[in-house]
């Protein structure tokens, strides 16, 4: 096997790429963490924005440091010192709910007539950069959308090509994980992608050291361990759907989506960490529901009503065109709570998926500190629909030159000024994209 710091097993006709190994480290990288840890890039996209109020954590006001987040943010607080938030970030060539996700990662607008961006996303921008040398530039994740509109076209792409073309998504956790280990000659195996490679996988394991032999157990545990959760979540939803009961976001899911929605996104999360963590992609964006999501959140204690009825938080009557006609609220306090309940528990699911990065060590540091990931809305307060002071969130990147812990103040801005930061820290020069004029400084170190 060539020595190489990420070797990459064969069995079963599926490649198994290999984490980071510190043992097989190649001469000219060895004791260079920078040379040796790729960086990454990840934008995760919650729909129907937040009420207003509930984003900003208290911070100093002479240096921005973040001193105590609010209670909607409290599942973050282990992440506090990783976390950036930028005030007064606007859109100002699309919003709401049609033009909205094409516009959150291009900054160029939207053509409706044509279904075509304006502009390449900036997700893609990232991946002509960094993505030539993994199996996949990319990877576009989203949850099957629930509601009215779950088939509409803008409101289902945020990645978008050069020539304005959207990107299709994979909402299958085993499509997820099939792209990632593919038979070369196609179609998939009901074995484990792992019994495959037991040989090959025991003869590096006198290869390397202790360190890299925790690592490799670790990750082995972890494919296997993913591989038996999305059979079994395929092997209820099929029960589900013969049985044709109701799931807990009141329908019926397809085979291989799993009943639980709070399973479906933490399975997702783990195979976009298991697509970082092999180098399939180093570029990934994941939406959490279509643009106007009509999702019900009723599992969550004390929460009634769709996501985008309760985003309308003003209007408590239950009697207008985006309430289901049934759900009632007893005060427009009430819905706003309930509101900002469903706003905190996508909170918990981010930590989740930062407290995965965060327990991967690389060379200086951990997987968190490579990766540059961005979380954000394209509309701020929902209920009026608005464009101004979007609610967006960088988390990680210390080694790739983001600067955290901190609250950026300051004048109007485009978001693309964020794209074009996150770009710069990824790929390791100043960039500008969109309509932006260049990076926000204040990001960077």
């Amino acid at each position: 096997m060539p020595i190489t710091r990420r070797a990459a097993l064969a069995g079963l006709g599926a490649s198994v790429s290999l984490p980071l190994l510190e043992s097989l480290a190649p001469a000219a990288t060895a004791g260079n963490a920078s040379a040796a840890t790729p960086r990454r890039l990840v934008y995760l996209y919650f729909p129907n924005g937040v009420p207003d109020g509930t984003w900003f954590p208290t911070s100093d006001k002479r240096t921005g440091r973040i001193e105590q987040l609010n209670p909607w943010m409290k599942p973050l607080e282990p992440f506090r010192d990783q976390l950036v938030l930028p005030r007064g970030l606007t859109m100002p060539r699309g919003e709401g709910h049609v033009a909205g996700p094409p516009n959150w990662l291009t900054g160029l607008g939207y053509e409706g007539e044509q279904s075509r961006a304006l502009g390449v996303s900036v997700d893609q921008a990232a991946a002509a950069k960094i993505g030539k040398q993994t199996l996949l530039p990319s990877l576009e994740l989203a949850l099957e959308g629930e509601g009215f509109f779950s088939g509409s076209l803008p409101r289902n792409a945020i990645s978008w090509s050069a020539t304005g073309a959207p990107l299709p998504r994979e909402v299958e956790p085993r499509a997820v994980f099939d792209r990632m280990f593919p038979p070369p000659g196609g179609g998939t195996t009901s074995r484990s992608v792992l019994d495959g490679v037991v040989q090959q996988a025991r003869g590096l394991r006198r290869e390397v050291g202790t360190a890299d032999l925790r690592k490799l157990d670790e990750y082995f545990e972890s494919v296997r361990s993913l591989e038996r959760r999305i059979a079994f979540a395929e092997r209820r939803s099929r029960e589900a759907v013969s049985d044709r009961g109701e799931t807990d976001t009141l329908v019926r899911p397809k085979a291989g989506v799993p009943v639980d929605h709070e399973e479906y996104i933490q399975q997702m999360m783990d195979l976009l960490v298991l697509a970082l963590r092999t180098d399939a992609t180093r570029v990934a964006t994941f939406m959490l529901d279509h643009g106007q999501s009509n999702r019900y959140f009723n599992f969550i204690n004390g929460v009634r009503g769709t996501w985008h009825a309760l985003s309308h938080y003003k209007d408590a009557s239950g009697k207008t065109e985006d309430d289901d006609g049934s759900t009632k609220w007893g005060s427009v306090r009430e819905k706003r709570a309930m509101y900002a309940e469903v706003n905190r528990w996508h909170h918990k699911q981010l930590a989740y998926l930062l407290g995965k990065l965060n327990s991967i060590r690389e060379p200086g540091g951990t997987m968190l500190d490579s990766t540059v990931v961005v979380y954000g809305s394209s509309l701020g307060d929902g209920h009026m629909h608005g464009n101004d002071d979007l609610p967006t969130l960088i988390a990680g990147g210390r080694n790739a030159g983001i600067n955290t812990g901190r609250v950026v103040a300051g004048k109007r801005r485009d978001l693309c000024s964020v794209h074009a930061a996150a770009l710069s820290a990824v790929c390791g020069e100043p960039t500008r994209f969109g309509a932006s004029e260049g990076p926000m400084s204040e990001l960077l170190l």
